[in-house]
């Protein structure tokens, strides 16, 4: 077992990391609200236009109870930015899909999302890159090789 690091530079990068969480979902809030959608719908439909899936693989990625994806899931339907529809390798799967709005409604909350783009347009791509290599270590993914 590791001892926990609790040098300076340690704990200014974990409370740094907490700000910017913090700062991203409360402007993700905000530009939800603004949809008339709440954060987690938002995050949901977001989810599903990368690709169709089941509701227990949107609760797992979201990691959160499928139950509460279901109550999410047929708000969105209500709405007319989610459709359930038939896997087609597995027809007693119900896959969540986004409708065209649902894509439109997605596409105009990102865009809608300075936070995280603004300040990373003031980094260079070679700074963006190793950013983006470091989080990904920090999560233990691997990260793309570099050309």
């Amino acid at each position: 077992m590791t001892t926990p690091r609790t040098d300076p530079v340690t704990l200014e990068v974990v409370e740094l990391i907490g700000t910017v969480v913090a700062r991203y979902y409360a402007e993700y809030e905000q530009a939800a609200a603004k949809h008339s959608l709440t954060g987690a719908q938002a995050r949901v439909l977001g989810l599903l236009t990368l690709e169709p899936m089941p509701m227990r693989h949107v609760a797992q990625k979201l990691r959160c109870e499928p139950s509460n994806i279901t109550g999410i899931v047929d708000r969105l339907e209500t709405r007319g930015l989610v459709e359930r529809r038939p896997d087609p390798n597995d027809r007693r799967v119900k896959l969540a899909a986004p409708t065209k709005d649902g894509v439109d409604t997605a596409r105009r909350l990102r865009e809608s999302l300075d936070f995280a783009r603004e300040p990373l347009a003031e980094l260079s791509d070679v700074e963006r890159t190793m950013l983006r290599d470091l989080l990904k270590r920090m999560l233990g993914e691997e990260a793309p090789a570099v050309p």
